[in-house]
């Protein structure tokens, strides 16, 4: 067989099981909220929709400033209903959820406050950037 045929074989191959490889990686998305409740309901709906349509996306929510509000031990959306379940289901499929600790200090907020599923991240812009540079994060804002 001429070379010529045995390289091009050689990088369909290659091509092949890269694009195999690719496609079994889990798309990374980054919601970013700091908006308050009302951007917190649509997220928290989006990212219900993305996940049925994408069960595998690994998907991370950054908040601060407004956008924490929901995380919020007791807090609740416009029609009164707690943000709480709604949290822990989507976190019991694998979404995490950050917290700025720099709103904290400025709102002076106790972080024992928050749900058990928040974490806290130094800065929420921070955490948006470095996902997105660092990680590979595509960046969504509902």
């Amino acid at each position: 067989m001429k070379t010529w045929l045995i390289a091009l074989k050689a990088l369909c191959l290659g091509l092949f099981f890269s694009a195999t490889v690719q496609a079994t990686e889990p798309v990374k998305v980054v919601y970013h909220m700091s908006e308050g409740i009302p951007q917190a309901t649509r997220g928290l709906n989006n990212i219900r929709n993305h996940l049925a349509a994408d069960p595998s996306a690994k998907i991370v929510v950054v908040t601060h400033g407004l956008g924490i509000d929901f995380l919020i031990d007791g807090a609740v959306n416009q029609a009164d209903q707690p943000f709480a379940g709604a949290v822990a289901d989507l976190a019991s499929k694998g979404v995490q959820f950050f917290v700025c600790n720099n709103t904290l200090v400025g709102r002076q907020l106790d972080a024992s406050k928050l749900v058990m599923e928040a974490k806290i991240v130094p800065s929420g812009v921070a955490e948006v950037a470095r996902l997105q540079a660092k990680e590979g994060f595509v960046y969504l804002r509902p």
